[in-house]
């Protein structure tokens, strides 16, 4: 599987949206502050509806949207500071054009107290679970059925399959820049594990489990024991984790210099995958739908 940044049909109205972003985007100076202002405020909507997303899959492979990552930027630089709050507890300074999501019934999304916060122009999908504390930001997408666990982040245009659980203190990143690159991307029915961390662009593979404290980045090559391979990040391409991978913290030793084992006998992390699911693994993590 590859990501690509390519055009492809799409209703007139995001057309002449995408129109308009990049536009605007390529402009030195805005024109008109309340047109552009106008303009940008359809697409963050489009963006909380989930009507529109910085990459999605299509024919079988992800395409980066790289005109919604313009226009997340674009609402940065329109976006003047303004102080905001929630009643008479919470206050926070940002930019107007990114203010927190005020959710409601008609949402369909369990927000639970305490301290968690969904910024305008992410979508969450109806039956998804936040624990709090938790944060979602802008360009977002979370699918149904998904649960963001307490002190989880995703970040600004990650994208969250289906039935995705995020652990406790896991760290979703998000890529937002350079446009036109892929931004971290976790399929349908993966597991992540409680201080894990996925970063610069990586692509989970669906139903993949990362075990606790899993770290998983562009430079760190992961090991597949069951299959003989290592999985390599390229200038092309990112680290991709084959669905259905069991993926642990691991070690491998330093061969070099004074890290040898004839020195100081030094090892570098690394993520191992040891095993593919299997009917252990589904009782181990299944998920008491009540809970949902």
């Amino acid at each position: 599987m590859q990501f690509v940044a390519l055009d492809f049909p799409m209703p007139d109205s995001l057309l002449t949206l995408k129109s308009a972003i990049e536009r605007l985007s390529a402009g030195g100076t805005i024109g008109n502050a309340s047109e552009a202002r106008q303009m940008f405020f359809g697409f963050r909507a489009a963006l909380t509806r989930g009507e529109v997303r910085a990459a999605e899959k299509v024919g079988g492979h992800w395409v980066v949207n790289a005109w919604v990552k313009q226009g997340i930027l674009f609402g940065f630089r329109l976006g003047e500071l303004k102080e905001m709050s929630d009643g008479d507890v919470l206050s926070f300074v940002d930019k107007d054009t990114f203010p927190s999501r005020r959710l409601t019934v008609a949402d369909g999304v369990r927000l639970v107290p305490g301290g968690s916060s969904i910024r305008e122009g992410a979508y969450v999908a109806p039956s998804v679970i936040c624990m709090p504390p938790m944060f979602i930001n802008v360009g977002a997408y979370v699918d149904e059925g998904s649960m963001i666990d307490s002190h989880a982040l995703v970040g600004s245009c990650a994208q969250i399959g289906k039935r995705v659980h995020l652990s406790a203190a896991a760290q979703i990143g998000g890529v937002l820049e350079p446009i036109n690159a892929a931004p971290v991307i976790l399929e349908d029915d993966v597991l992540v594990g409680g201080n894990c961390g996925v970063y610069e662009g990586t692509l989970v593979g669906a139903r993949a489990v990362l075990g606790a404290g899993t770290i998983l980045t562009r430079s760190t090559p992961l090991y597949d024991l069951v299959r003989g391979e290592v999985y390599r990040a390229t200038a092309e391409h990112p680290l991709k984790v084959p669905e259905n991978a069991v993926v642990v913290p691991g070690s491998r030793a330093v061969k070099k210099g004074k890290g040898k084992a004839d020195d100081w006998n030094l090892s570098l992390y690394t993520p191992v995958i040891v095993k593919y699911r299997d009917e252990k693994t589904e009782r181990g993590i299944e998920l008491e739908e009540w809970l949902r």
